[in-house]
C-alpha cells in the first residue's frame, strides 16, 4: 500500500479564508485545510513513492512532471489568493500528516501572521526588460585599408565591434537601473531576479531587469502608469500580474529554518 504524504500550497489566516471545495491540487488530488492558531493551511494528499524525499529527487528530472506540478500548485495559490491575504509556500513542500503541519502554525504563527500582514491589500508585479542586442557591421577602416595587413584590419574591427556591443550593453543596463528605481519608488518591496535564458524567456536580446514589484491593490493602476512613462527608451517592457506574492513571502516551513 502507498505511503501518503501532506503536500502544502498555501497559508491564510482563519477567518474568511475561501473553502476549497472543488479545488484540486497535485495528481488530481482535492483540496483541503489544516487549521490551528488561527491560520490555514491549504493541503492535499499525495502518494510518497513520488514525493518522498528519495523518489522526488528522480522526479523532479522530469521536465514534464516538474510543470504538471508547478501549474497545479500554482493553481491552488493564486485561487485562494484571489480571496484574502496569502503567503504561497515553496514548490513541493511535502511533510508526514496533518498533525505536522498543524503543530507547525502554531509553532511559527507569529512570524507567518506577520508575513500575512504585509501582503495584505498587495499584490505581486512583473516588469522584464529587454534589450536589442548591438550588431555592428564589419566595415572598412578608411585610409589604412589596403596599406594594412588584412590580419590586423580584422583585429581592429573586431575591437571596434566589441566596444559598440558593451556601450549598448552598459547603456541599457544604465536604463534599466533608472526604471527600476522609478518602480520602486511606487511598491512597497521590490526584487530583482536573475535574467532568465533567452530559452527560458522565448525573447531575442538582452534581459536586463526582471523585477518583482509588491504593490497596494489601490495603486496599481499608477504602478501601470508609470511603468508606460517609461516606454520608448530604447528597452521593450513587458508587464505581468497581478500574482499572489511569491516573491515576498518565501515562506519555508522546515523546522530547522528561523526565516520565512
Amino acid at each position: 500500500m502507498t505511503e501518503i504524504g501532506t503536500y502544502v500550497y498555501a497559508i491564510a489566516r482563519d477567518a474568511d479564508s475561501p473553502d476549497p471545495s472543488g479545488l484540486e491540487g497535485v495528481a488530481g488530488a482535492p483540496v483541503r485545510t489544516v487549521e490551528q492558531a488561527g491560520l490555514v493551511a491549504y493541503v492535499s494528499a499525495v502518494p510518497l513513492d513520488q514525493f518522498g524525499e528519495e523518489p522526488l529527487r528522480r522526479s523532479l528530472e522530469d521536465l514534464d512532471w516538474v510543470a504538471d506540478t508547478a501549474r497545479a500548485h500554482h493553481h491552488v495559490v493564486e485561487t485562494v489568493s484571489e480571496a484574502v491575504a496569502t503567503a504561497p509556500v515553496r514548490l513541493v513542500t511535502v511533510y508526514t500528516g496533518e498533525e505536522q503541519v498543524g503543530a507547525l502554525l502554531e509553532r511559527r504563527h507569529d512570524a507567518i501572521a506577520e508575513v500575512l500582514s504585509r501582503v495584505a491589500g498587495r499584490s505581486e508585479w512583473g516588469v522584464k526588460a529587454y534589450a536589442e542586442q548591438a550588431t555592428s557591421p564589419s566595415r572598412p577602416d578608411g585610409d589604412d585599408q589596403g596599406t594594412e595587413n588584412p590580419g590586423t584590419a580584422y583585429l581592429k574591427r573586431r575591437q571596434a565591434n566589441l566596444r559598440d556591443r558593451n556601450d549598448a550593453w552598459r547603456h541599457a543596463v544604465g536604463e534599466a537601473e533608472r526604471i527600476n528605481a522609478a518602480l520602486s519608488a511606487v511598491a512597497v518591496a521590490s526584487r530583482r531576479h536573475r535574467p532568465q535564458d533567452p530559452e527560458l524567456s522565448g525573447r531575442e536580446g538582452w534581459m536586463v531587469l526582471n523585477g518583482a514589484y509588491l504593490v497596494d491593490d489601490d495603486l496599481a493602476d499608477e504602478f501601470a502608469a508609470t511603468l508606460d512613462a517609461l516606454r520608448g527608451q530604447g528597452l521593450d517592457l513587458e508587464l505581468t500580474g497581478p500574482w499572489a506574492p511569491y516573491s515576498f513571502t518565501d515562506i519555508d516551513l522546515n523546522e530547522a529554518s528561523d526565516e520565512l
